[in-house]
């Protein structure tokens, strides 16, 4: 209850309050929005693509590919995971290598096209000389990529 100049008691109208409610309802909507556009902007900058970067064989293919734990970090596939899901890459597995004592990451050629294996490597971030080719007809994908203990100077982590 508020006071009027006279010193009488003055009772809020439900009309005001109604209209003091939408404002502040309103208001929490503008900030939320202020923030998802900031963090959305700024903070998490969306991907650009390069053409170098996207999941795509020359022959117009979906690059598919497994990602393996080769340094036994827990999670460090599904990072590595998204971060290729998001630039078109098709990850068909996740699992562990079979040691993890990977000191650098690997790209690993499993159909013979280097610029496949290429295209991979480039979007990691990992260099040129880290790319083997292993051909094994069994395997139904192009790449495999090895995660290993230099993780963090991947793109993922930059």
């Amino acid at each position: 209850m508020h006071m009027d100049r006279e010193g009488k008691e003055k009772k809020l109208q439900p009309k005001s309050f109604a209209l003091n409610l939408v404002i502040v309802v309103l208001s929490a909507v503008v900030v939320f929005l202020l923030y998802s556009f900031i963090n959305n902007t700024i903070v998490h900058k969306p991907i650009e693509y390069q053409t170098e970067a996207k999941g795509v064989t020359e022959q117009g293919d979906i690059i598919q590919l497994d990602v393996l734990n080769g340094c036994g970090i827990s999670g460090i596939a599904q990072r590595f995971t998204e971060y290729l899901r998001k630039r078109k890459f098709d990850v068909v597995q996740m699992a562990n290598y079979k040691t993890y004592d990977v000191v650098e990451s690997l790209v690993i050629d499993r159909v013979g096209d280097k610029n496949t294996a290429r295209k991979v490597a480039n979007a990691l971030g990992i260099s040129d000389k880290n790319i083997v080719t292993e051909l094994n007809p069994d395997y139904y994908l192009h790449v495999s990529v090895v995660i290993g203990r230099d993780y963090q100077s991947l793109k993922p982590y930059q």
